[in-house]
């Protein structure tokens, strides 16, 4: 050993026990703080399951690779990040001995083709996502529309700044040893090492000052990391396996469809023996939260795709999914001291800390206090702390009720955040624990408890859409007729809104052309209680869709295939996702599937129609223009609005496009579309709830819808439907008239129009 090893040997050393010992400790501190969470004993298992899926997001990027290009530089960079792992050690080996390298391994010819071939791929892939942040910074597009506004840019430059030195310092290295020939590699096995070595000087030296650069940069990184656990854009890369591995679908699903149900101490809730004094009713404090929502909140790497896809922030609100999950995790980080110290309130809200260990930890841990005083939901002067500041609360009440539920911000996710539960959790708390909702919702909640649908129509109106029909709609008595094959669920809105009972209506006649045996409840029929549970109100959804079950189980007798066809997205999904839960285990279909179903058996065929023939009134869709009975004769070119609840949260998307193809007419896909698809802005009880700030959602959907130049607006949801409607109406309206000769209609109605031909 010369001087030069001798001094960089033992320093390389001591970065390496001190780097090491520094992120074990802040790695056991990590799993102490996601214990202070609520149990959640149901993401154990099956292991099996619960691997794979792990292995196929990990290896096969299955998320990030939605991303193209984004998605390869990470793949890369993440292999790299494993895969060099051994480069560490060969770096120590080298500050004691240039001619160090790993016994057998180091000297394989296939070795040094690998490192070569995944540092130089580590290299642009970082050197890619360096590129893209650059060009997507809030200073370069304006703010909000960069999904990096709200990220901390300054610790993301920290780490890509020590991946990229850290991938040079590899090829420094083997250059300096190329150049002393101690490079034991043929030249086609490390081509850039051998080259750079043909151009650098012949010193031992630099071989060991190098390695020991590269020690210190990566040793430097493991401290800084460990003294900063909040810092998700770096410790993403250990929790994002755990965080995978634990997500809320052991079939690798994403966490969306059904809600998760309310917890307390690791078990569901029962509404009718909960005790408020004992149990957990969501989330009111962010120990409410489970060990799995802590898990979360350390996870995000802040890239920002879920709020580059919120329907809210792209309208200005001031809801990012990203920003929620970033202001819980640094409020659960700061307050932890305080709930490890056993701090909290008992039942009769004294505070569970003697006053000696309050002044304790006063004095070693001031913010953990801070934190404790602040209410996770409330406004900017929400709460005083323990010496009269003014604190605000974690998350502001129009952040918690902007949100939509559309689940874009889960299905981008990388590392599988559960934002939407998360979020309804918040909103049961102060649903049924403070009370604290928005006004409109108190019409909603009076509606649905009093009169079924959220409406507050009287039963009595729910068959007023089969009027005027040439066949008779069968009305379920008793039990279901044997030869009824579905039972036909028409929904609240598809029974009480001019609009959806157009596409009922239509249904209705494909079914009955198509000799399809179906019967509806008719009276019988209430609201799912989607609403309730979405707005946070768990208590009456349970009520609803205990009352519903019933009403459908005694339907079906002693059925064992219980077929059910509905033309909400929403009843879809509580009826198919939910209902299990609660005693209900039905096939369900949404019409758009079932419909498209019977085109391809050929029991739906389109006519051509005579020119100049008119249409009924109900196949029409919704606009001010004039009547469209040219509709029918030649379809033209539409566009397709996915609802949230038929794609995302069920992953329906082939059907109702594959109908459109059956009708003749041209589809122009809107920029956003699939599982991008931007929300009408009716789901999460959004559709009871006036938007008050920024642009109305249905307003930038209808303006995306009209960008496409197509002559109709197609969808397969109720609400949706309105949502556009309404938003067309509005441009139609304007000062600018906009869409003038566009109209708006269910995917059903267009096919009706196709296959009656008159």
């Amino acid at each position: 050993m010369s001087v030069v090893q001798w001094v960089t040997g033992p320093v390389a050393a001591v970065f390496i026990v001190v780097g090491f010992g520094l992120l074990g400790r802040a790695g056991w501190q990590i799993y102490k703080t996601m214990r202070l969470g609520q149990p959640d004993p149901h993401r154990a298992g099956p292991i099996g399951k619960r691997l794979g899926t792990l292995v196929k997001e990990f290896l096969g990027h299955t998320r990030m690779l939605k991303w193209g290009i984004v998605g390869a530089a990470h793949w890369f960079v993440m292999v790299g990040f494993g895969a060099l792992v051994l480069t560490l050690v060969e770096a120590v080996g080298e500050t004691f001995d240039p001619a160090f390298e790993i016994p057998w391994l180091g000297h394989q010819a296939w070795y040094g083709l690998f490192v070569e071939f995944i540092g130089l791929t580590t290299v642009l892939g970082i050197g890619t996502l360096i590129a893209i942040r650059q060009l997507n910074l809030p200073g370069r597009m304006g703010g909000r529309r960069s999904r990096f506004e709200g990220s901390n840019i300054r610790q993301a430059y920290f780490v890509e700044s020590v991946i990229f030195v850290i991938g040079l310092c590899i090829f420094f290295i083997r250059g300096f040893k190329a150049a002393n020939g101690l490079l034991p590699y043929p030249t086609w096995a490390a081509p850039i090492s051998v080259g750079l070595g043909s151009i650098l000087p012949a010193s031992l030296a630099a071989v060991s000052i190098v390695a020991l650069l590269k020690v210190i940069v990566s040793m430097v990184w493991a401290i800084v990391i460990s003294r900063s656990l909040t810092m998700g854009v770096a410790w993403h890369r250990f929790l994002a396996f755990f965080n995978i591995y634990f997500k809320r679908e052991d079939s690798g699903r994403t966490a969306l469809g059904a809600l998760r149900p309310m917890m307390s101490n690791g078990e569901v809730l029962n509404l009718e023996e909960a005790d408020p004094e004992v149990d957990v009713f969501g989330a009111g404090k962010v120990e409410d939260f489970s060990w799995k929502g802590w898990l979360d909140f350390s996870t995000c790497t802040e890239c920002g795709r879920c709020q580059s896809q919120c329907p809210a922030w792209n309208t200005a609100k001031p809801l990012s999914p990203k920003l929620v999950i970033l202001s819980l995790r640094d409020h659960a980080h700061a307050k932890a001291p305080y709930l490890a110290a056993g701090g909290g309130l008992n039942s009769d809200g004294d505070e569970k800390l003697t006053d000696e260990a309050r002044a304790r930890l006063a004095h070693e841990n001031p913010l953990a206090l801070l934190e404790a005083a602040r209410p996770l939901i409330g406004g900017a002067e929400a709460a005083e702390g323990p010496n009269g500041e003014i604190l605000g609360g974690v998350i502001d009440p129009e952040v918690l009720w902007d949100c939509t539920t559309c689940g874009a911000c889960v299905e981008q996710c990388p590392v599988d955040i559960e934002h939407v539960d998360h979020i309804v959790d918040m909103r049961r708390y102060q649903v049924m624990i403070e009370s604290e909702f928005p006004s409109e919702l108190a019409g909603l909640f009076k509606n649905l408890e009093n009169k079924g649908n959220p409406w507050g129509q009287n039963q009595s109106g729910r068959m007023d859409w089969a009027k005027d029909l040439d066949f008779e709609v069968p009305v379920v008595e008793d039990v279901i007729d044997p030869d009824h094959e579905y039972l036909f669920w028409v929904g609240c809105a598809g029974a009480f809104d001019d609009r959806a009972r157009r596409t009922t209506r239509a249904v209705a006649e494909l079914l009955h052309m198509a000799a399809v045996g179906f019967a509806v409840l008719g009276e019988g029929e209430t609201c799912t209680g989607d609403p309730a549970r979405r707005s946070g109100n768990e208590f009456l959804f349970q009520m609803m869709a205990q009352e519903t079950v019933e009403t459908i189980n005694t339907a079906f007798g002693d059925r064992v295939r219980k077929k059910i066809v509905v033309t909400c997205p929403h009843c879809f999904n509580t009826l198919s996702n939910e209902y299990p839960d609660m005693g209900g285990a039905y096939e369900v279909v949404h019409h758009t599937q079932l419909l498209n179903k019977l085109v391809r058996e050929k029991r739906l065929v389109r006519k051509k129609v005579p020119t100049g023939a008119a249409l009924p009134d109900h196949i029409t869709g919704d606009s001010t223009a004039p009547a469209a009975g040219s509709a029918a004769k030649d379809p033209g070119t539409v566009t397709y609005h996915d609802p949230c609840y038929l794609g995302r949260h069920n992953k329906v998307y082939s059907p109702p496009r594959e109908l459109i193809g059956a009708t003749g007419a041209t589809l122009a896909e809107m920029p956003r579309n699939s599982s991008r698809a931007l929300c009408c802005g009716a789901g999460g009880a959004r559709m009871w709830m006036e938007e008050k700030i920024g642009k109305r959602i249905n307003l930038e959907r209808t303006d995306e819808a009209l960008s496409t130049g197509a002559e109709t607006i197609v969808t397969g949801c109720p609400f949706c439907r309105v949502m556009l409607t309404d938003g067309l109406t509005a441009r139609q309206n304007a000062d600018e008239p906009q869409g003038t000769d566009v109209e708006v209609m269910d995917v059903a109605q267009l096919l009706l129009a196709g296959v009656k031909g008159s």
